[in-house]
This record gives structure tokens, C-alpha cells and sequence, in this order.
């Protein structure tokens, strides 16, 4: 069910994640950062676009309507998945309400789990359960669905978004994330490392790059509708190689970014790079706004029963896509990688090496000269080749 060049698995991440905007009206031109409809008000949707939604309530099918009407699609809706299974492969998106409790087996076209704002947790989990490809909250993320519904149709390749969060506190998943998309970055590869934690105090900080010119994510907090990739790009710092989306490392209270806009600024980042690296966090703010926009997600644990048990609590969170494990510690330690995979129930992919200089590292910004290291670039090319293809990691053993 992935969406993009590589195979993954269920969807979640593969699950594009939820917006929030503003009415059930076509996204916003403004500021440069929204892509301009042809003819200003032309319709979205190629002739003939059929969307497929699956519901009861009337109350999500007048909001999907006027959503499907401004793409400038025909609607089709199915009271229940078996009605609605007829056509599920046949039209070019598939819409599922909140009150579905299950999907048609032996489908190909992921679907959008579409609620209606104040139904609160439970639409992350449903979304879980189902399978689903995104959560879209309804009528906040009327503008995302419609520019989501307009690339239904042919989306084109896309990068691959890649999640690294930790299964307890201070597992080191910041450290990951960042020499994985050095050394991705090292093959030539078009990396983009986002900072998904806006309680993280700064990816910036490890990076060393607090003054590298760029955007940060409170300069993104206007933006709406759809973001462009090559404009996005062109304004983001770089450092180690790879250009990079921080929350600013400052003690001021950082200005709010809506999740719409979250959402639109990952979706930019896809199409604009060939990787996208985010630090997710933990938080549970941070584990619904970024984890639900990547296709693949790497849980990094320390070899130590505490934390494994933590690392299963987290996984509840997560959204149904491929997840692996990233085992910190050295070889030969008491708990081993197999034990650890039994017990949180999640193949290990890599170990990440075990460097008393990574404490300073990371205060003094000394992360990238870290990755240098042989041992430290054999462990992101374990990642790298989980990816697929598309990524010679090899060429980093």
C-alpha cells in the first residue's frame, strides 16, 4: 500500500497525516508558498475523477461534498465497506468515515480516515486499527483534502520519509537521525533532516548551526494550501551536507505552526527531496503532527530491559506502517538484540554504536564529526539499505 518508489508495509506513514485548515474550500494561493490552481479557479481534479467515500453520517458526507465539489471531482458514497468494496480500486481516492469499523480485505488503494473536529484521540486510533493512509479532521482540513484529492489521480514519485523516534527518553534518536542523513547525504542523496519535536530544545544545538541562514519552523507558521517543494528547498539551511528544518534553539516560546501546515511542509518535503530524515520525539503532540506523514518508522532502544518495556508502550502510538529496531549498545551486552526484538515484537535492523563522546558531542555541536567514523557509518548504512534500492547504502559499509 505505499504510496511512493519504495514497498512498504500496511500504511501510516505510509498513513499521510491529518491537516487542519480552514473551511471546505480549495487551499489558499498566498505568499508564494501556495501553488496556483490553472486558471485561478479551474478545477483540480482530472474529467471523470471519481472519489469514493464510505460513510453514514450525513454530517461528514456534506462536509466531503463541498470538499470533492471545489477539487472539482464526483463524489460516489457507499453506506458501508461492502458496498463501497465494488469500487474501491476503480476510483482515484477513497475516503472512509469514523464511524467504519473495519476495511474490505484484499484492497490496494489506501484510504483517508475522515472525522469531524472533537472526536479527539479516538481518530488516531481508528486510523490505526483500519490501516489507514491519513487522518483528515474535518472541516479544519478541508483545504489539505482538496490539494490531497487533486494528486490522488497521479501523484508522481515521491521521496521517502523516514521516522526516528525513541522508545524511552534519551535513547538517542536525535543522534540517529542526524548521522543517518549525514551518511545519506554522503552518497549524493537529496536529504532534508526535520526536527518534529518543537520541545526538543533545537536540532539546530547538535548541529552546531544556529546561525546557518534559513528558515526555521515558526517562519513556516503563515504558510497555508500547498507548499512549493523548490521554494521550500531554496530557503532551508544546510549543515554536514543536508539542508535542515529546526525548531530554533531559543528560550523564547516558539510561535505555533498549525498542524495543516505541518502536514503541507512535509508533503513539500517529499517531492522536493529523495530522503527526508525527522526526529520524531515522543511527545504525543509530536507523534500525531510528523509520525503519520512517514512511510517508515525506526525505533531506537538502549540495550537495557527498562527500556524495552518502554519501547512497547510507544509502539501503541505509532501508526501501522514498517517499523524496525535500532539497537544502542555494545556487542556482547546482557540483553542481545534477539531478546529485545521478542520482547518488543519488532525485527532489529542496526546497533548504534555505544561513544562516551557523544554527551559532549552534543553540546558542543560535534555530532557530524562523529559520523565520520567507520563504525558509525556502518550503522547508518544498515538503515539506508532497509530503505530499499533507491539508496546505494552499501557503497557506506
Amino acid at each position: 500500500m505505499s504510496r511512493h518508489q519504495l514497498n512498504a508495509p500496511p500504511t501510516a506513514p505510509h498513513a499521510d497525516s491529518y491537516q487542519r485548515s480552514s473551511g471546505a474550500e480549495p487551499p489558499p494561493a498566498g505568499s508564494g508558498w501556495a501553488d496556483q490552481a490553472a486558471g485561478g479557479g479551474a478545477a483540480w481534479l482530472p474529467d471523470g475523477s471519481e472519489v469514493l467515500l464510505i460513510t453514514s453520517s450525513p454530517v461528514l458526507r456534506s462536509e466531503v461534498e463541498r470538499i470533492v465539489a471545489a477539487a472539482g471531482g464526483h463524489l460516489r458514497v457507499a453506506a458501508d465497506t461492502v458496498e463501497g468494496g465494488r469500487y474501491w480500486d476503480t476510483v482515484s481516492a477513497v475516503l472512509v468515515g469514523s464511524d467504519v469499523r473495519e476495511l474490505p480485505p484484499r484492497r490496494r488503494r489506501p484510504a483517508v480516515l475522515v472525522g469531524l473536529d472533537g472526536e479527539g484521540d479516538s481518530l488516531w486510533h481508528l486510523a490505526a486499527a483500519l490501516g489507514a493512509e491519513r487522518v483528515a479532521v474535518l472541516p479544519d482540513a478541508a483545504a489539505w483534502l482538496a490539494d490531497h484529492l487533486s494528486r490522488s489521480r497521479s501523484p508522481g514519485p515521491g521521496g521517502v520519509v523516514l521516522g526516528v523516534t525513541g522508545g524511552c527518553g534519551g535513547a538517542g534518536a536525535t543522534t540517529a537521525a542526524i548521522w543517518i542523513a549525514q551518511a545519506a547525504a554522503g552518497l549524493g542523496v537529496r536529504v532534508l533532516l526535520v526536527d518534529g519535536d518543537p520541545w526538543g530544545g533545537g536540532l539546530e544545538l547538535a548541529l552546531a548551526a544556529e546561525e546557518n541562514p534559513g528558515l526555521r519552523w515558526p517562519d513556516l507558521a503563515g504558510a497555508r494550501g500547498s507548499i512549493d517543494p523548490m521554494q521550500l528547498a531554496d530557503s532551508l539551511p544546510a549543515a554536514g551536507g543536508f539542508a535542515f528544518l529546526s525548531w530554533p534553539a531559543a528560550r523564547e516560546q516558539p510561535l505555533p505552526v498549525a498542524a495543516a501546515t505541518t502536514a503541507g511542509v512535509l508533503d513539500a518535503a517529499r517531492r522536493g527531496y529523495e530522503l527526508v530524515v525527522v526526529d520524531v520525539g515522543r511527545g504525543a503532540e509530536p507523534l500525531r503532527r510528523v509520525a503519520w506523514d512517514c512511510d517508515r518508522i525506526m525505533v531506537v532502544v538502549p540495550a537495557q530491559l527498562k527500556a524495552a518495556v518502554a519501547a512497547v508502550r510507544i509502539l501503541q502510538e505509532l501508526p501501522p506502517v514498517e517499523a524496525a529496531l535500532l539497537v544502542r549498545g555494545r556487542s556482547g551486552t546482557a540483553l542481545d538484540g534477539s531478546l529485545i526484538a521478542d520482547a518488543i515484537g519488532l525485527p532489529v535492523q542496526g546497533r548504534m554504536p555505544e561513544l562516551r563522546a557523544v554527551p559532549g558531542a552534543l553540546e558542543s555541536g560535534r555530532l557530524l564529526d562523529l559520523g565520520k567514523r567507520r563504525n558509525v557509518r556502518h550503522f547508518a548504512a544498515s538503515v539506508l539499505d532497509w530503505l530499499g534500492d533507491d539508496l546505494p547504502a552499501g557503497e557506506l559499509a
